[in-house]
């Protein structure tokens, strides 16, 4: 029970634009509150959003079906809900990205991108495409994740000078990064339309 209460939950303000993410402990407490609503993420009513008490008759109805995703208490047994929407609180997204090392990890998908092969966080090393002693600043647009043996190999030297390609132009985050774990940025498949939403296929439920 206690590892499922701190799954996390995606959370949209109220122009369902995804702000952050919480456990699913935080989530429900909002959800009682009166908060916060649960977007449902399957069936004929796909983003249609619950009240509490609209939550515990969905769950109800489909807790036989999602049996490993559900939290039970003496009197009710409850769907854990991957997004929430706020209810009164119209908090903008993070346009900001904090410039980190592990961030600039995060959004290269800990794949070096000379190479396009993924490693472990001890294995990289951030890369200056045009190198410090040319000029080259520590910023978004100019680090990119690499390998040590490419690192080593590029040293001082512009990517063309060493034969060496970008997988993709480096540039600063439109949106935070979620986890810090390379195989869980996001683990529901369902937030995919809100992080990179195809506005043809969003129907928003009232």
């Amino acid at each position: 029970m206690e590892a499922i209460l701190n799954h996390p939950v995606l959370v949209l303000n109220r122009l369902w634009q995804p702000v952050q993410t919480c456990s699913v402990k935080r989530a429900l407490k909002l959800l009682c509150l009166g908060h916060a609503e649960v977007v449902q993420t399957e069936g004929e009513a796909k983003y249609q959003t619950h009240n509490l008490t609209s939550w515990v008759e969905h769950s109800l109805q489909n807790v036989a079906h999602v049996a490993e995703e559900v939290i039970h208490s003496v009197r009710v047994a409850m769907v854990v809900p991957k997004i929430i929407v706020l209810a009164a609180y119209d908090r903008m997204p993070r346009n900001e990205v904090k410039f980190t090392r592990h961030n600039v990890f995060l959004r290269d998908q800990f794949t070096c991108q000379y190479c396009i092969k993924q490693f472990s966080e001890k294995d990289l090393n951030l890369d200056h495409v045009y190198p410090r002693d040319k000029g080259g600043k520590t910023t978004w647009e100019n680090i990119v994740t690499s390998c040590i043996r490419c690192n080593t190999r590029k040293a001082n030297k512009l990517p063309h000078e060493v034969n060496m390609k970008l997988l993709r132009e480096p540039k600063r985050p439109r949106w935070r990064p979620l986890f810090g774990n390379k195989t869980d940025q996001n683990p529901h498949e369902c937030w995919e339309q809100f992080i990179r939403p195809d506005k043809g296929k969003v129907q928003m439920v009232h």
